[in-house]
């Protein structure tokens, strides 16, 4: 609690306590920024008007340090213009409470930021539902609901392009159904897969945050319903609030790591172990308990882009793996039926 007014600062710290807080008090910005980063509380209420250091001052400084950048901040202020509001929610505030207010307000305020704050660092359901969910909690700031809350559902048929490297983004992707894949054409026009993904996956978000054209291309494995965010969404997501920003960047990088693992497997490894490793990957992948025993209907060239290589080199270790019992294949449907074979296979 900062407060320079000490018999304000002292009325709300015993409310606080009474409600079975632990409260620390700061009477100046200054000093509540050092007690912050000492005690790195679970909530901080910061007055807006006080010498030293105002409110404004307090939040911009604990923004830029990691550990109290994503404490939820809740304003309380004399003031009521609207545009003394709007700046305290634009250096990302979550809520602000007008001077005077009753005990119950101030409790309920304090309560509700605690708990979205809890559930915003949780998980989510990996479903369109879900997604509702989380950027419904981390829009619940009464500043930001002015952006626009247009989110649709876009259509895709198998081998529909979804987008095209060269094209502005207008937001980003999050699957509801079906599978995807991205991929890069070479100046000869062959094309390398980057990335496959699935239900509960996002793509097309680094074109947005490095404010230029994507730099691959995208497009439907089979038949897929996708979430669309626009641009305004997502910027409001990652900027207007550090809880919100680091969650959602938590997710959205996920594949980072698996990216850098395959650029170096496509420099060093066999292109049987390569062609391994993509079964292997497809089955880590998209395998759930209803498909045991795992299989996959995926185009020779689809397959050969996510190995590198030539389609008739795939169809050739294919036929390999069919006779040394690895794999079965039925109807263009490649079966897994010697998981542990193929990933411990050796160049």
């Amino acid at each position: 609690m900062i407060e320079d007014n000490t018999d304000v600062r002292e009325n709300i710290a015993e409310i606080l306590q009474l409600a079975a807080y632990s409260v620390f008090t700061a009477q100046n910005g200054k000093e509540g920024v050092e007690l912050a980063l000492k005690e790195k509380p679970d909530l901080i209420i910061c007055d807006i008007m006080m010498p030293v250091l105002d409110g404004h001052g307090v939040l911009h400084l604990l923004g830029k340090h990691k550990e109290t950048e994503a404490i939820p901040f809740i304003f309380l202020t004399a003031k009521s213009e609207k545009g003394d509001f709007r700046k305290g929610m634009e250096l990302g505030a979550d809520d602000y409470i007008t001077k005077p207010f009753d005990d119950l307000e101030l409790l309920n305020a304090i309560e509700i930021r605690i708990k979205k704050n809890e559930r915003l660092k949780g998980e989510f359901t990996k479903t369109v539902d879900g997604i509702n969910d989380f950027i419904n909690e981390a829009k619940g700031i009464d500043a930001l609901t002015e952006f626009s809350k247009e989110r649709e559902i876009r259509f895709f048929k198998k081998k529909d392009d979804i987008y095209k490297e060269g094209a502005y983004p207008k937001g980003l992707f999050f699957i509801s159904k079906g599978r995807v894949k991205t991929y890069q054409t070479n100046k000869d026009g062959k094309e390398l897969v980057t990335n496959l993904l699935k239900e509960g996956d996002f793509f097309g978000y680094l074109p947005l945050l490095q404010e230029g054209k994507y730099s691959g291309s995208a497009s439907a494995l089979e038949d897929c319903e996708l979430y669309f965010i626009n641009k305004e969404d997502f910027f409001s997501l990652i900027y207007k609030n550090a809880a919100v920003s680091r969650r959602f960047i938590e997710i959205l990088s996920d594949n980072l790591r698996e990216n850098e693992q395959q650029l170096i497997k496509l420099a060093y490894s066999s292109v049987r172990k390569r062609v391994a490793e993509a079964l292997v990957k497809l089955f880590d992948k998209y395998k759930t308990e209803q498909e045991m025993p795992f299989s996959i209907a995926l185009s020779r060239e689809d397959l050969a882009q996510i190995v590198g290589t030539a389609t008739e080199t795939v169809i050739r270790t294919l036929s390999d793996f069919k006779e040394e019992k690895y794999i079965d294949i039925t109807g263009g449907k490649i079966k897994i039926i010697n998981y542990d074979k193929l990933k411990n296979l050796k160049d």
